[in-house]
């Protein structure tokens, strides 16, 4: 399993409790789906979940809260990565494309006809489903067109609605939720998670996983050098080539993600001084003022145009010239302005 979403799997977190208790309720019932559909943000627990889910369906000895014993053979198994009824599907790590090609597929297909070894269910994972290429995509719907009596094959990813539509309406779907943010910030405090949470948590889009593994103090010290880099292009001191460079170095998804955030925060106080919620509220200030000066037509298509770039951020198109190209306009939005501040 790859993402923030990796914790080992001991037991459900607790906003997704309700799922688990369905999921544990389908399988006492004999009625477990031959394929699942789990998709939601990145650091949301689905990856944990169905860990959580394949290890309680291999295990022989399951204790009364329908978990895997941790104890039994079984397990041992498949604590060791040896158990020959999990099977694990993801992009060839030989291949720079980062899709999962058709070869793969047909080897699942093909393994034993995808009948159990010795427990009771076979359980596949295809991770992460939405980097299955057209061909792979259609090989895995003929398995589940017609699919064996015991396997599970279980879709985990973020963008699941990439899917063909075929493959989807034969899959029990579940869609993980971002949990509250109290909730998740109790959780945070249980993990004995460090720093400002409440920043660390909207940094995170709310996502509890991914604000614990991913936000450390070097990040945060990037976050807080780009964001001065984006304020002085915006300003005119600043050179959006240079600046463009060192987005790039911190890699464009990422960035991009940022971007979005700085400039729905703008937005967000470009209609009232006292939004109901800030992704980045150590920066209320920063942002208050060029949501007085920016013309707002001008942020709407600014924040477009970063969307566009971010939905294309793992294709292979020149992406230190896109990030030239934003870093431009952005310059170019705050030419001549003079930001200033009522209260000097």
């Amino acid at each position: 399993m790859t993402g923030h979403d990796l914790l080992p799997p001991e037991a459900p977190l607790p906003w997704l409790t309700g799922i688990w208790s369905r999921l544990r309720g389908s399988r006492e019932a004999d009625r477990v789906a031959h394929g699942l559909l789990v998709s939601g943000p990145s650091g949301v627990g689905k990856r944990h979940l169905v860990e959580l889910y394949a290890r309680s369906l291999l295990c022989h000895t399951r204790g009364v809260d329908g978990m895997a014993c941790g104890r039994c053979s079984d397990c041992s198994l498949l604590a060791a990565g040896s158990h020959p009824d999990l099977i694990r599907v993801g992009p060839d790590p030989e291949s720079r494309s980062g899709e999962i090609p058709i070869g793969a597929i047909r080897n699942l297909s093909q393994r034993e006809s995808l009948t159990p070894s010795r427990a009771q269910w076979k359980v596949a994972i295809i991770d992460p489903a939405d980097r299955l290429n057209p061909a792979a995509a259609n090989a895995l719907l003929k398995t589940l067109e017609e699919p064996a009596g015991q396997t599970l094959l279980c879709l985990v990813g973020e963008r699941l609605g990439q899917l063909p539509a075929t493959i989807r309406s034969r899959c029990q779907q579940i869609k993980i939720p971002v949990p509250g943010e109290s909730e998740a910030l109790e959780w945070l405090k249980e993990q004995g998670t460090a720093g400002d949470l409440v920043l660390r948590l909207r940094l995170a889009h709310g996502a509890p996983l991914r604000a614990r593994c991913e936000l450390d103090e070097t990040l945060l010290e990037q976050r807080r050098e780009r964001l001065d880099g984006f304020l002085a292009v915006a300003a005119g001191s600043g050179d959006p080539v240079r600046e463009a460079a060192a987005w790039n170095q911190l890699g464009a998804p990422s960035m991009l993600d940022w971007l979005a955030g700085w400039l729905c925060d703008i937005l967000r106080l470009m209609i009232t001084a006292e939004p109901a919620r800030l992704d980045n509220p150590d920066r209320r200030a920063d942002f208050a003022r060029l949501a007085r000066a920016i013309e707002p037509a001008a942020g709407h298509r600014f924040l477009q145009r970063i969307l566009e770039a971010r939905a294309l951020a793992e294709t292979n198109l020149n992406q230190l010239l896109q990030l030239e190209s934003l870093a431009i306009e952005w310059s170019r939005i705050g030419r001549g302005i003079t930001i200033r501040d009522p209260d000097a």
